[in-house]
């Protein structure tokens, strides 16, 4: 599976931004995706995910109530709609995918097979 992500880039603080990842192949559906994210000097850290089988969606708790994942199987295609934008998630932003990955492992960057390339998100005050 390959990845890529777009839509990054500036917005005010208070903005709104929707970045998107597209995959290859033809078993898109069958994959658990997530979205995770690295600031500057920064561990990387989870974001949000959704399950392959129900669309279960699992967000990190300094972006709920703000940011929304969903998944459309018949464009291969993730989006994370982010609102109300806040200068801490100024951040490269990753896509990632895996196949096994449920529950609670939907949480760890370790679980995930596949990487997209990362999208830039900067928020300014």
């Amino acid at each position: 599976v390959q990845l890529q992500a777009s839509g990054g880039g500036l917005v005010q603080a208070g903005g709104s931004l929707r970045l998107s990842c597209a995959a290859s192949g033809r078993t898109f559906s069958s994959y658990a995706m997530g979205w995770f994210r690295q600031a500057p000097g920064k561990e990387r850290e989870f974001v949000a995910a959704i399950s392959r089988s129900t669309g279960k969606t699992y967000y990190a708790d300094s972006v709920k109530g703000r940011f929304t994942l969903s998944r459309d199987n018949a464009k291969n295609t993730v989006y994370l709609q982010m609102i109300s934008l806040k200068p801490e998630d100024t951040a490269v932003y990753y896509c990632a995918a895996d196949e096994g990955a449920t529950g609670w492992a939907l949480y760890l960057s370790t679980r995930y097979t596949y990487w997209g390339q990362g999208t830039q998100v900067t928020v300014s005050s």
